[in-house]
């Protein structure tokens, strides 16, 4: 195997250049001198034969061997951070649990899925990130996460090398306002006609099958709001903006939270909520009380 000659220092000026967008910048935000930056670019480049930047007016782009060069860079300091808070959380006594929350999925499902974790016998320290689905699956395949909590399964044919775990599914209900749902529950579902609705936007995977309830029922809603995150489509329902969707097996979640007080049961539309991850068995002990949980009944689906 050819030896490149590449060592650490050279590959992390390169990665501060790329993230600063300059040597400039990367040399201030090191407390170097340009010419010292420069150098241990130029050896690098050197090193592997070939070139990671190109001048582009006064500043510089990556070429597509420095795009490539800077997604390995990524991984390998991103690892090092982890394995220096890994050691620290060792010697804490803390396992580490780092969860992608996709931003559709209910907060509160969320909560009681992670809540499973304060009780083990070893302490485990939560770090949680919330994006959208696709960016949180990528993060996942570099292995920034452990796990992504979300509303939907992996769609087949990825290139990803990811795996979906049903954790639950549940039926789901209209709630609303104690005034809205005195004003629509009676006859329902036909009293829907012309409603207030909050509805999670059209990339939501719960979407589609309110829409074909809808169709169903013949109702026709009227949609004051469109959330892609479903912690603020709650926050206006709580204050009166509409009805909306919520998985009934956390009616006295929402109830206790958001004075959400049920309009009707919609057992045709069902939420589904599962963990991907990187291995097709899950081994993290923290994952592995969610699931018991879950086994258990911490959700009580109908």
């Amino acid at each position: 195997m050819k030896n490149t000659g590449m060592n650490f220092r050279h590959l992390y000026y390169f990665w501060v250049v790329a993230k600063e967008g300059g040597v400039t910048r990367a040399a201030e935000r090191l407390g170097l001198a340009i010419q010292t930056i420069s150098t241990q670019l130029s050896q690098l480049e050197q090193s592997i034969g070939k070139a990671l930047f190109m001048q582009q007016g006064r500043g510089l782009q990556l070429t597509e061997a420095g795009r490539l060069a800077l997604v390995y860079a990524d991984q390998i300091f991103l690892l090092g951070e982890q394995l220096q808070e890994a050691l620290g959380e060792a010697d804490s006594g803390r396992t580490r649990l780092t969860v992608g929350i996709s931003d559709s999925l209910p907060k509160l499902t969320a909560f009681r899925l992670l809540e499973a974790t304060l009780h083990l016998a070893t302490p485990v320290r939560l770090v949680c990130y919330e994006d959208q689905f696709d960016a949180l699956l990528a993060d996942l395949a570099l292995h920034k996460l452990d796990v992504v909590l979300t509303d939907r399964a992996v769609r087949s044919g990825t290139t990803l090398r990811v795996f979906s775990h049903m954790l639950f599914e549940s039926d789901t209900i209209v709630v609303g306002t104690p005034i809205l749902a005195g004003a629509y529950a009676e006859a329902f579902p036909g009293s829907l006609n012309g409603a207030p609705f909050l509805l999670p936007t059209r990339n939501n995977a719960l979407r589609g099958r309110i829409d074909e309830w809808f169709e169903l029922h013949n109702v026709r809603p009227d949609v004051v709001g469109e959330f892609e995150d479903n912690a603020l489509l709650n926050t206006f329902g709580r204050r009166g903006a509409g009805l909306f969707f919520a998985p009934a097996a956390l009616s006295g979640d929402l109830a206790d939270q958001f004075g959400a007080v049920l309009v009707g049961h919609v057992p045709q539309v069902r939420e589904h909520v599962y963990a991907i991850s990187n291995e097709r068995k899950i081994k993290h002990p923290a994952v592995e009380a969610i699931l018991s949980a879950v086994h258990l009944g911490v959700f009580s689906t109908p």
